[in-house]
């Protein structure tokens, strides 16, 4: 039976200003926001010791085939990109499937774009269709800690020397192209192709990278398409309303292939009919069109969680548990349980209680992850005002604690005032830091600043993650939390960093 949360404090994304922390206060990690004029001590926390190199490299064809990788046009690390037909060409893709046999019409795919919830969705339906008895691909991006995470199948991520073979065998056909070359996004999308080709998967899922209509994937013909929750991101590339992001996410609809999304803002809602009408395709609502429910829920089990209900007329999902924190991840749920169906539509044949196992076995990372239970550290690719605003409020449903730190960097392109806002009711503290391997980082000084002349709230920052965490350990409690968040780099570096520490205690 459903029943409250008992929690000292949440973090619920709402209007209500949290107070702060009279003990981070005093340790100097927040001052009293009834005296805003009032001094504190401001921690002296030295930077971290560089840890040394390692002196053998235990994959050094690997190595080598990432440096190639490496080499090519990387836009998620540019600050400024032109979206274009030149800059994002699908012509020169299909060229480059050519030349290697077009392997992307050689299995089944299900297509999911959207700004926030995609990569969820995509691991949730994988999942199922793994479980379910289907041998399944998966490619999503961008990876937190290692490259090939982007790669997997049967949730397994592709292995180091799989990859590197990869790379031998597109290194021909990237030759063949002469001046226009691939960029980094359309090597790797078209190494995924050939893998699931060469692995003769039943069905691969398959993630959008930036957008949808000019995306690198976008030369695939799905058996269904999805579209999840459309919010604010990438302006100076999509476009700086939420109609003109829609239309380039619909971009993936293709004629009489089936397309689901979730309730979405009106105005979404409306490029969203109309471009599927344009393509002459069915798109349909989960939560309109498509009967569908959900609520919150605390059982002795499984403690605080989400439970779904799906409706059609070939299936019957009720009473689901949803294996990810947040109200956002039981929308996400409904989608990828309305696609499993569509497929189910489509001629696929899997065992539906199986299905549903792995729905229960869903676990990914860098979504509302501990990382850390002492100290407490939750990390999350949170990286838009809406995914922020979903992440407090995931926090305060499912999470107790007493007073919370938030380390935050995000990139220099991202709505940075939405996301502070967002930051600003939910966190007791923040320390404004940038990852190091991130040439799009805002500077958290600047962040620092901007937070302090508009919100009035001191803030502190640091150097990079490990500086971050060093500043929170010296003035939390047991009772605290630590939430890194704004940018997977970031939360990339933090996972990296407790990987280490875990490491360095067995050793």
């Amino acid at each position: 039976m459903a029943t409250s949360l008992k929690s000292k404090r949440r973090a619920s994304g709402s209007k209500t200003k949290p107070k702060t922390s009279k003990a981070l206060t005093k340790r100097g990690l927040g001052a009293s926001r009834s005296q805003p004029q009032r001094a504190v001590v401001m921690l002296k926390a030295t930077l971290p010791k560089a840890v040394p190199a390692r002196l053998v490299d235990p994959h050094p064809q690997y190595t080598k085939a990432i440096n190639f990788l490496m080499s090519h046009t990387d836009y998620e690390k540019m600050r400024i990109v032109r979206y274009n037909t030149t800059t994002f060409s699908l012509d020169r893709m299909r060229t480059l499937l050519k030349h290697l046999g077009n392997p992307q019409t050689k299995f089944k795919t299900a297509h999911i774009a959207g700004t926030k919830g995609k990569g969820s969705t995509c691991h949730m339906l994988a999942s199922m269709l793994q479980a379910g008895g289907l041998k399944t691909g998966l490619y999503t991006s961008p990876h937190i800690v290692d490259m090939r995470e982007r790669i997997r199948l049967n949730g397994e991520i592709i292995s180091h020397q799989e990859l590197v073979n990869l790379v031998k065998r597109l290194e021909p056909a990237l030759k063949k192209m002469g001046s226009d070359k691939p960029t980094f996004f359309e090597i790797f999308t078209a190494m995924s192709f050939c893998y699931f080709a060469d692995q003769k998967v039943d069905i691969a899922v398959i993630e959008t990278g930036l957008g949808g209509r000019l995306d690198s994937t976008n030369v695939i013909t799905p058996e269904v398409v999805a579209i999840t929750s459309i919010s604010k991101d990438h302006m100076s590339i999509l476009g700086n309303s939420l109609s003109k992001i829609a239309e380039e996410k619909a971009g993936i609809f293709k004629k009489d292939i089936p397309a689901v999304t979730c309730i979405q803002d009106p105005d979404v809602a409306n490029v969203l009919k109309r471009v599927a009408g344009t393509a002459k395709t069915t798109l349909q609502v989960v939560g309109q069109d498509i009967e569908f429910s959900y609520r919150f829920e605390i059982t002795r089990p499984i403690g605080p969680h989400m439970r779904v209900c799906l409706t059609t007329e070939t299936s019957r999902f009720e009473h689901l548990a949803v294996p990810l924190m947040g109200e956002h991840q039981a929308v996400n749920c409904g989608l990828a349980l309305a696609m499993l169906d569509k497929l189910k539509q489509r001629g696929f044949v899997f065992d539906d209680s199986k299905a549903l196992e792995g729905l229960a076995k869903v676990k990914i990372p860098g979504r509302l992850e501990v990382v850390s239970k002492a100290p407490h550290v939750i990390i999350d690719g949170a990286h838009n005002a809406a995914s922020v605003q979903a992440l407090f409020r995931g926090i305060g449903q499912h999470v107790p604690y007493d007073s919370m730190v938030v380390i935050f960097g995000c990139n220099c392109d991202k709505d940075i005032d939405g996301m502070l806002e967002q930051i600003s009711l939910g966190a007791d503290k923040v320390i404004f830091t940038k990852s190091s391997n991130n040439p799009k980082a805002a500077d958290p000084h600047e962040l620092s600043n901007i937070y302090t002349e508009r919100y009035g709230k001191m803030a502190q920052v640091a150097e990079c993650f490990a500086h971050a965490m060093e500043i929170a350990e010296r003035a939390i409690t047991r009772e605290d939390l630590v939430t890194a968040t704004g940018s997977f780099y970031l939360i990339g570096e933090a996972k990296q960093f407790f990987q280490d520490r875990e490491s360095a205690k067995k050793n």
